[in-house]
């Protein structure tokens, strides 16, 4: 299984597209708190559709608690996407039961959570520098689906429609 781990998301409409990208991926989705909308906003129900619905979803009171979570990936495990990294996400070697964690839209991860994973840091490539960084859910396609791609790779798998393969 793959895991995507959201800290302290605050816009609903990404997370409800996080949502339904994981549940079609077969990913378990984290949701680190504290969230700065209500599981019951409409924008997140909108953008995920009815998708949420077959999310398998954890919630996690904050890092603490995420970190001694059984449905957690291994702490060795997980990769911080992050614009403070200088190692490319293409070069990660992405794994089957691996953690792809994203802060939050506006300030990303907080240092403590950047030294817990300091040697698994990771950005995407932006061809243009001068800008800051893309949507949060933006990001979380890009590199869900490499994980994916690499993890069936290295397997010897064939993607055919209609599997679950996480």
């Amino acid at each position: 299984m793959l895991h995507v781990i959201l800290h302290n998301p605050k816009i609903p409409q990404n997370t409800g597209n996080i949502g339904r990208m994981c549940a079609v991926l077969g990913a378990r989705l984290h949701l680190v708190h504290p969230l700065g909308f209500a599981i019951t906003d409409a924008k997140l129900k909108r953008s995920g559709m009815d998708y949420w619905k077959s999310l398998d979803v954890a919630h996690h009171a904050d890092w603490e608690a995420f970190k001694r979570s059984p449905l957690a990936p291994p702490a060795g495990r997980i990769w911080l996407f992050t614009t403070k990294s200088r190692t490319c996400f293409w070069d990660a070697k992405f794994e089957r039961g691996d953690g792809l964690l994203f802060g939050s839209e506006d300030c990303g991860c907080p240092e403590s959570v950047h030294a817990d994973l300091c040697e698994r840091r990771v950005k995407i490539p932006h061809l243009a520098d001068s800008l800051r960084s893309l949507n949060l859910s933006t990001s979380a396609g890009i590199a869900a689906y490499e994980a994916a791609r690499q993890i069936l790779a290295s397997e010897g798998a064939k993607l055919e429609f209609g599997k679950n393969f996480f």
